[in-house]
């Protein structure tokens, strides 16, 4: 008898800007049929019937009427990545289609990540590096200063994996640890990082001197952070975003840090990404913008590929799907 058909898994493309890494491939290929766009769109009505999985990699391929019309043996989608805001959750699941994400694996980086930025912004590194690589260097000036870290009070806003995960690492830090989110986490999980309750996010915001964005952008976060909860903010305190770009009011966050309503911020996420670049928030030295870097390590890259084969196999084979997204 021959092997078995591998299930058609459907990739934007292989390498380039928005294709599954190289170094992924084999592993896929040892449980799927790969197929790219380019390879779909040109036999479309051979390989449609082909595919009955797809792997988002930074979000593409885009999944609209359109593809999910043609594919009549799609069963699932898998993200590459906690956020499912680019997709049309209520259109996929009227197909039929099961949805899944990768919480487990990129909670770690992310936070890291989220750390980076906070430890980067509150000593200066970014200047700093300026000014050591600049051609007149001659000393520093003694009047170059940042902010304390350890005792400082951190407010995280999403107190979801990688929220939680964050908190872990402020607790090495010595810092006071709040935080606003739609659960309350357990009172042992509490205890373990020290972390305070805060039942309204203004409560938070007054106290932080590093607020903290780590929540799913959704209709009811979009906008989240706006002039007026700057304003609540310490003319002190530094934002660090590493959720979406859409969830902070962008231009009242430019207003906030030309004027003074707050020291400084971190952004990990921006709208769009990139920004133009005559933004103006590219030109204030109290920003530090990163290119989306939240979850992008070589670990981080190889868990969400298997996670994501993980929650695909499962819904193929009728299982429980361990990382499932239902529509809201």
């Amino acid at each position: 008898m021959g092997e078995r058909e591998l299930p058609g898994l459907l990739v934007n493309e292989i390498g380039g800007k928005h294709g599954i890494l190289h170094g992924h491939v084999a592993f896929l290929k040892k449980h799927f049929y790969l197929i790219t766009m380019k390879e779909f769109l040109d036999d479309r009505k051979h390989m449609s019937k082909k595919v009955q999985a797809i792997y988002l990699w930074w979000h593409k391929p885009v999944i609209d009427q359109e593809l999910l019309q043609s594919l009549p043996n799609l069963k699932v989608i898998a993200n590459s990545g906690v956020g499912m805001d680019h997709l049309g959750l209520k259109l996929v699941a009227s197909f039929g289609v099961k949805m899944a994400n990768a919480p487990r694996a990129v909670s770690s980086s992310t936070a890291d990540t989220g750390m980076a930025l906070l430890l980067a912004s509150a000593r200066r590194l970014v200047e700093g590096y300026h000014i050591a690589m600049s051609s007149g260097m001659e000393y520093c000036e003694a009047n170059f200063l940042g902010v304390e870290v350890t005792g400082a009070t951190l407010g995280i806003t999403g107190m979801g994996s990688i929220g939680y995960k964050i908190a872990l690492r402020a607790k090495a830090f010595e810092m006071n640890i709040l935080y606003h989110s739609r659960t309350r986490r357990k009172e042992q999980e509490e205890q373990a990082v020290g972390a305070t309750y805060c039942e309204k996010i203004d409560g938070l915001l007054q106290q932080a001197d590093f607020v903290m964005v780590a929540v799913s952008l959704t209709p009811q976060t979009h906008k989240l952070i706006g002039k007026r909860e700057m304003e609540l903010m310490k003319p002190t305190a530094t934002l660090i975003n590493i959720s979406r770009g859409a969830v902070v009011e962008q231009e009242a966050l430019v207003t906030a840090l030309q004027t003074g309503v707050i020291r400084a911020a971190a952004l990990d996420v921006t709208q769009p990404e990139p920004l133009p670049r005559d933004h103006t928030l590219l030109k204030l030295k109290n920003v530090i913008i990163t290119p989306h870097l939240g979850n992008k390590t070589d670990n981080a890259t190889n868990m969400i590929t298997e996670e994501a084969v993980e929650n695909i196999l499962a819904a193929l084979n009728g299982l429980p799907i361990p990382s499932e997204v239902l529509p809201s």
